[in-house]
């Protein structure tokens, strides 16, 4: 069996894994009231003022674990149950995603980096399945290896933003936990879940790289082993 096979489904096992930690440990933090009784939307609002940023709008999304931040029009988005949450893994999600918005004004380069990476994502993730399925085939039946190189070309790009994610991210939980420990927003009880919350996030960034390149390897692989 092909090694880059066998690692797509170790990483798939491993990120199944992760998700349900992820997930278990998100519903477990979010059950335990929080003593200062915050919201994830007054975490939010207090950690952009205590950092001097101001044009960035706090919005309550739809959905569960939709959280982000979007530089382009400076907004932190908070799916319901963390805006209006009042718990360990509000505190959590709001802090970080409001990190990505100090990355932004500080002008963090793996931000804008990744965040010019964006649109050119945006083009080649809508060819990339037509190109890895049709190379294939001229691959196959052809022995021609162009259409498979372009498609190869386009999941390296995918797994290049997957990776520049990873210190996005990291930065992001690293500042949102360095705050709320110094501007005391938790006791230490909560600290310890908001960390554990955050850790198993970041987690799923990794495996999600990991799984990018394992992909990207398996087809890599077909056209390093191809008939000559």
């Amino acid at each position: 069996m092909n090694g880059a096979y066998i690692l797509i489904i170790a990483v798939g096992v491993l990120s199944m894994g992760i998700q349900y930690m992820f997930r278990n440990r998100f519903k477990k933090y979010s059950q335990t009231p929080l003593a200062s009784n915050m919201s994830g939307a007054e975490v939010a609002q207090k950690m952009l003022n205590d950092k001097g940023i101001t044009g960035v709008k706090i919005m309550s999304v739809q959905g569960k674990l939709t959280d982000h931040y979007n530089p382009s029009n400076r907004t932190v988005n908070l799916s319901e149950a963390v805006y209006n949450g009042r718990n360990a893994a509000a505190v959590a999600v709001a802090a970080h995603e409001c990190g990505h918005a100090v990355q932004h004004a500080k002008s963090y380069a793996f931000l804008g980096f990744r965040s010019a990476m964006v649109p050119v994502l945006n083009i080649t993730n809508r060819f990339t399945p037509f190109l890895l399925m049709i190379g294939i085939g001229l691959l196959a039946f052809a022995d021609i290896p162009y259409v498979l190189v372009l498609g190869v070309l386009a999941l390296a790009i995918s797994t290049l933003f997957s990776f520049v994610t990873l210190p996005v991210e990291f930065d992001a939980s690293r500042r949102a936990l360095k705050w709320i420990k110094e501007e005391n927003i938790v006791n230490p009880e909560e600290y310890s879940m908001a960390k554990d919350a955050l850790f198993w996030a970041a987690m799923t960034y990794v495996v999600a790289a990991l799984s990018s390149l394992a992909t990207l390897l398996y087809y890599a692989s077909m056209l390093l082993n191809r008939r000559r």
